[in-house]
């Protein structure tokens, strides 16, 4: 079973009741992820902001939910000082989860689907899924039935023509015909290069044969692993001087702590002459903070050198071994490569070659006839491809269309274009987002007529009809996040994005990381997010906020710092009438 993350879960039973057929995040708990310290999160249904100074840590927040959804987890997310950093989810799990679940092996208890990832120092990535071990790859299965997280880098993606493509696909459902394309382009320039090949080998094929037979057992026989001569080479000068690694290693060992006037022992001293004085003088608390520091390192260098030292030992014998076998290595690398990795590419060309000088005539008859198989199987996928993206594109023109009267743009104009390209992975298509946000102005690409703010507007809509939000009343609730979407927007239209949040929130339980007081408003739940000092160190910390201390965080975002009279009451009034609005 894996390792529960901080205090037990509340059960089902003692949470507020749902329907079954919901994905709501309920609880989040994250530890040592970046400044967080621990932190949990309890989280409900319908719309909630995370809010905070900038640099707080309000992302961090989105940043563990991603990794529910199983994005790349790296080292560089622990928290300085720790060995792993943990995150858990808890989420009401909806019935089309089940086959994915089932195939896992992986269950769910009372309704609930309980998630776990570690973040280990040493760069692993630990998976518990219904506490059972399970992969990323399994939470990206999950992830489209749980959840979608959408953030600043999703809009500038909105210039890419790729990404425009892939936006549409999605919104087509056309996943599964595309990978089946993709398969047979892939199958088809495999035989482009294999007709190529052979052309280059028929002439040569027998002459050359008895020597890519010999170089092929030669490397063969060495079994040679990537990345060994570097590891021999260090190892052989490690043997050549244990004795003078041994003394070096003693005295700075002696040094830096095993002598009576060692680093250590100094500093240590110093250290606590320091704390006598900060108990009198606060002013040097800073001091302190330096020297402790200098403390710990002292003591983790003195014990990295003397398990160094309980390592080393002088062994004639391995170090024959070692040169010889540096000696064979060395000797393929005259010949095949300059490093191990090019000798076992130089190999597995030889085997090509072996395997494509055997019987060219016959291969290239059968190869010439897949080849035009594949041909004609590619353009009648490609076509039905093409007429499923033509038929989405004037469905998704009139969604986003819809959706973007909600958000103060009722006169803008969405039209999606497609041309025919190249052959590709991906079809014939090349896609243009094109937009006109003027009456009487001709629609042109995103990236030459759309302000951040228009295009903040925009990439929301997109999400909202990609997403599928949309839905029959019957369809399952998921979790709905995003990352500081306001970016470029303010006044009128923030209202208006604010307003569209909250009637996602019908549906789906929305979280939102803002920076505006007019989307805070219209909040259900408020979560505040700041930065704090405890025991000498910085930790992010989460709070709801309610009453006084919510108007006064939305009084701070309207006017900074300095909360003035004015700004409360204009963050009372916006409270109200945000919360009065349907």
């Amino acid at each position: 079973m894996s390792p529960r993350i901080g205090t037990p879960p509340v059960s089902a039973r003692g949470r507020r009741s749902l329907a079954y057929n919901a994905s709501v995040l309920l609880e989040l708990v994250i530890e040592n992820l970046a400044v967080i310290d621990r932190v949990r999160v309890q989280f409900h249904p319908g719309f909630t902001v995370l809010t905070g100074e900038t640099g707080s840590g309000k992302s961090i927040v989105v940043d563990a939910l991603g990794l529910l959804f199983g994005a790349r987890a790296s080292t560089d997310m622990l928290r300085s000082g720790t060995d792993r950093a943990r995150v858990s989810g808890i989420f009401e799990a909806p019935p089309a989860a089940l086959p994915v679940l089932e195939a896992a092996g992986a269950g769910i208890e009372d309704g609930e689907l309980l998630i776990e990832r570690e973040i280990l120092a040493g760069g692993k990535s630990r998976v518990f899924v219904g506490s059972r071990p399970a992969t990323a790859a399994l939470l990206r299965d999950l992830a489209p039935h749980l959840g979608d997280i959408h953030g600043q880098h999703d809009q500038q993606q909105l210039f890419s023509s790729a990404a425009q493509l892939e936006i549409l696909d999605e919104f087509a459902g056309t996943p599964p015909l595309l990978s089946e394309l993709a398969g047979v382009f892939a199958e088809y320039r495999a035989t482009a290069r294999e007709l190529e090949e052979i052309e280059k080998i028929e002439q040569e094929k027998l002459r050359l044969l008895d020597l890519w037979t010999f170089q092929s057992s030669e490397i063969a026989a060495a079994r040679l692993t990537p990345g060994e001569d570097a590891a021999l080479e260090n190892e052989r000068r490690v043997l050549q001087n244990v004795a003078r690694l041994s003394e070096n290693a003693n005295t700075a060992y002696a040094a830096l702590y095993d002598a009576p006037e060692s680093a250590y022992a100094q500093i240590r001293q110093a250290r606590r002459r320091l704390d006598e004085l900060v108990r009198i003088d606060g002013s040097l608390a800073a001091l302190l903070d330096t020297l402790r520091a200098a403390e710990i390192a002292v003591d983790d260098a003195s014990g990295s050198l003397r398990d160094y030292l309980g390592r080393l030992e002088a062994d004639p014998q391995r170090l024959e071994q070692v040169e010889s076998r540096l000696a064979i290595i060395d000797r393929l690398k005259r010949k095949y490569g300059a490093a191990i990795e090019d000798i076992l590419r130089f190999q597995g060309e030889v085997v090509a070659q072996i395997q494509a000088a055997e019987s060219t005539s016959e291969r290239r008859a059968a190869i010439e006839k897949r080849r035009s198989e594949l041909a004609a199987l590619y353009e009648d996928l490609a076509g039905k491809l093409s007429s499923r993206r033509e038929q989405a594109a004037r469905r998704l023109e009139k969604r986003v269309e819809a959706e973007l009267k909600q958000l103060a743009m009722e006169r803008t104009r969405f039209q999606v274009r497609l041309g025919r390209g190249e052959w590709s992975a991906r079809g014939l298509d090349e896609v243009a987002f094109l937009v006109s946000p003027n009456l009487g102005e001709e629609p042109r690409a995103l990236e030459k007529i759309a302000s951040g703010g228009e295009l903040s507007r925009i990439a929301l809509a997109l999400k909202t009809c990609v997403a599928g939000l949309q839905r029959p009343p019957k369809a399952a609730a998921r979790t709905l996040v995003f990352d500081e979407v306001d970016a470029g927007i303010g006044g009128s239209a923030a209202e208006s994005v604010g307003r569209r949040l909250q009637q996602l929130a019908a549906s789906d339980q929305v979280l939102c990381v803002t920076h505006l007081a007019q989307i805070a408003g219209f909040a259900g739940r408020h979560y505040g997010v700041e930065k704090r000092e405890s025991k000498g160190r910085t930790i992010a910390v989460v709070e709801e906020l309610s009453g006084e201390t919510r108007t006064r965080e939305i009084g701070r975002m309207l006017s900074g710092q300095r909360v003035t009279p004015e700004a409360l009451k204009h963050a009372e009034q916006l409270i109200r009438m945000s919360a009065a609005r349907p």
